[in-house]
């Protein structure tokens, strides 16, 4: 049986919005046929020459397309996959290259999207070129091994937010898409991971009822890139140290919002992005992460982290570590030791009281982003050594909802800094030379600067506090504690 023949789609990597596409000028229908008595419309295409071809090109308008299609005739007429065959001849009947779809469906060529219709099952296709079938917020809850047994060449599958549990799912239902690149199983009620395709380079299975991961459960998967669980019931009991043994150039790894008391052993060396916000992670000891050496992204935030169990080489030894997120746990200083090339570090709404001297004087080239909002940081919590080598590489400084009484020592020191939050504290006064150094003749680099909400009385700011900044609208002052807001 030969397939449906559909106008093309250009499909961009992350997308996942049909509308989204549309506006791009995409040619996307939908099923245009009277209703079966099924209550769903059936595709009906109009007869053809089989010499007829026509595909997407991009940059010609959608419109364009749709008039070329229809040959002066009023009906659009689908030409050929691009590579599967000479156009309709022989096709049979409608009824059994297409099954019945419901009217908001979006077809494309290669593609099929019927997303939030309230279908129970997956359509009996029958169609060699079809690589993408979108079927999300749905109510599906069984799969048969037969289910994709038409759609061997189905390189992006999306069955996330329907209703599949473990034994609704064959475990073989996958097992003849090898050439399955993406597969999204976020929001559903799978317990165990199912078997999958060596093919497969993307799986999501976030939000489901995961109830551990085990040495079996990626078997094969060595051209995996990207895995998400996220919001399972993963724990340091049921992960095993053999899990993510397969993964051969795994890069991006995403265990937010699971139940893990300290960070998975075995992780793959090839790691580049880590993902463990949101569990319940005490410590990071020293060798957790010793063979993650292309890590650039680590993210803990929303843990149980304090600095007595962050090990002094829990992760100095990261070279292409950049971004370090330990906002909202339980820090009561900066943690000494970070690893030398980072960059932006999330250090906001935990109980940081100091800045130690010199802690980042060890790095090259040096912090760009130093968010420490939301802590308790007083004026002799911060040294006027605290910012030590972040000279000219400091480009934000987030020091808003703390406890500083004056404005901090060392900011005149940071000739990069472009945006200073300093807001909501209880600063009373902005002393000359604290902000600007009238004393050098040159502008500042700072092109946000907020002082609202303190308890500065702003007749007494000295008339030059400001002078090297060049727009003196990105001064904030207004409203300050008491005042009203202007």
């Amino acid at each position: 049986m030969r397939s449906v023949l559909l106008p093309s789609l250009a499909l961009w990597v992350g997308c996942c919005s049909w509308g989204a596409l549309a506006k791009q000028g995409l040619p996307l229908r939908r099923p245009t046929a009277p209703p079966t008595a099924t209550g769903l419309p059936t595709l009906q295409l109009p007869p053809r020459s089989s010499n007829h071809r026509t595909s997407y090109q991009p940059g010609l308008g959608a419109k364009r397309q749709q008039k070329e299609r229809s040959g002066g005739c009023g009906r659009e007429r689908l030409g050929s996959r691009r590579g599967h065959g000479p156009g309709l001849a022989g096709l049979g009947t409608v009824e059994q290259a297409m099954p019945s779809l419901p009217a908001s469906c979006l077809l494309a060529q290669a593609a099929i999207a019927c997303g939030n219709v309230k279908m129970k099952h997956v359509p009996a296709l029958t169609d060699p070129g079809l690589t993408t079938l979108h079927l999300p917020e749905n109510e599906i809850a069984t799969i048969s091994a037969h289910t994709f047994l038409g759609l061997p060449n189905l390189e992006w599958l999306d069955l996330s937010k329907n209703k599949l549990d473990s034994r609704g799912l064959h475990p073989h239902a996958f097992k003849n898409l090898t050439r399955l690149k993406r597969l999204n199983l976020d929001g559903n009620s799978l317990s165990t991971v199912p078997a999958l395709p060596a093919s497969l380079q993307e799986l999501k299975l976030n939000d489901n009822l995961l109830q551990g991961l085990q040495r079996s459960s990626f078997r094969g998967l060595s051209q995996l890139l990207t895995l998400e669980v996220e919001g399972n019931q993963l724990h340091d009991g049921n992960v095993s140290p053999l899990a993510f043994q397969p993964f051969q150039r795994l890069l991006y790894l995403r265990l937010d919002r699971n139940q893990l008391r300290a960070i998975p052993p075995g992780l793959p060396a090839s790691l580049q992005e880590l993902h463990l916000g949101t569990n319940l992670i005490e410590e990071v000891t020293e060798h957790t992460l010793s063979g993650c050496h292309s890590l650039s992204v680590l993210v803990l935030s929303n843990n149980q982290l304090q600095e007595d169990r962050l090990a002094p080489r829990a992760w100095i030894d990261l070279p292409k570590l950049e971004t370090l997120d330990l906002s909202h746990n339980r820090l009561v200083h900066v943690p000494s030791f970070l690893p030398r090339g980072l960059q932006r570090l999330m250090l906001h709404h935990n109980l940081i009281e100091r800045i130690p001297g010199y802690v980042f004087a060890h790095m090259k080239p040096g912090l760009e982003f130093l968010h420490l909002s939301h802590n308790k940081l007083r004026a002799d919590g911060i040294h006027a050594v605290s910012f030590w080598g972040l000279r000219t590489s400091l480009a934000e400084l987030l020091l808003d909802h703390n406890q500083l009484q004056a404005i901090p020592r060392g900011l005149l020191g940071l000739k990069g800094l472009q945006v200073l939050h300093l807001s909501y504290n209880k600063i009373r006064h902005v002393p000359l030379n604290s902000i600007c150094d009238t004393r050098v003749a040159q502008d500042s680099n700072l092109i946000s600067t907020r002082l609202e909400n303190n308890l500065i009385d702003r007749r007494r700011i000295p008339p030059t506090a400001f002078s090297c900044i060049r727009a003196y609208h990105s001064v904030v002052l207004q409203p300050q504690q008491g005042e009203e807001g202007s």
